[in-house]
């Protein structure tokens, strides 16, 4: 992986089409280096999480070139690259596990769960966790503990119908169920990348299963 970080590094410095045109091969090599991460992946979760069935690096990547359409920023890349491994694949709508390695302006992460959780599984998140029992907070104490919940798009009040005092009362304000963390640079060019992020994921596998059992609920009751 120090090949693809030193690449995103020096492009997220000279982002503009004339230096990525003349470093294209250096983008090529990258992308097959994801690529093939991401094929190796995919056989490593399916060891342990038996809901993901066969998937392309296509179902796993994106493209490397931003939609500045709407945008003020005109910069025409992104400086980041991303394996998302869901149920599905990556436009399925199920929470996954995600591994992104980037420049420093960017970052590298990794996370299981997504940011687009959709009202009605939301609602049905919410409303588990509050007739769970404490089960929720037991699927949270056995993930890696580099692990942790996202909380930088919370609500500011727990929402009504929800008790806004107790050990649960922090989890009713998410918006978005997902687990990160943003490893070091040593972390991403050591060896055994996969075994290392493999390790991780799967203790996120039943913080997974419970959001992606709401998500299929609400899809049932729609």
């Amino acid at each position: 992986m120090k090949e693809v970080l030193q690449f995103l590094q020096e492009l997220s410095e000279n982002n503009n089409k004339p230096w990525f045109e003349a470093n294209k091969k250096r983008y090529l090599e990258a992308k097959a280096k994801m690529e093939q991460l991401a094929v190796e992946l995919v056989a490593a979760i399916r060891k342990f999480d038996d809901t993901i069935c066969t998937l392309s690096p296509k179902d796993c990547t994106w493209r490397i070139y931003r939609d500045v359409r709407f945008s003020k920023d005109k910069r025409p890349y992104k400086t980041q690259m991303g394996v998302f491994v869901a149920k599905g694949g990556k436009k399925s709508g199920y929470n996954g596990y995600y591994f992104q390695i980037g420049s420093r302006e960017s970052g590298h992460m990794l996370a299981a769960g997504n940011y687009c959780c959709p009202p009605q599984a939301l609602k049905i998140l919410r409303e588990d966790i509050m007739f769970g029992g404490g089960d929720f907070r037991n699927i949270l104490a056995g993930v890696d503990g580099r692990m942790s919940l996202d909380t930088s798009d919370a609500l500011r009040r727990v929402p009504a119908g929800f008790p806004a005092d107790g050990p649960d009362a922090a989890f009713y304000k998410l918006k978005n169920f997902c687990l990160a963390w943003a490893p070091d640079d040593r972390f991403v060019t050591a060896p055994a990348l996969v075994e290392r992020l493999t390790d991780i994921f799967q203790t996120t596998k039943p913080f997974l299963d419970y959001t992606n059992r709401a998500i299929t609920f609400a899809r049932e009751e729609l």
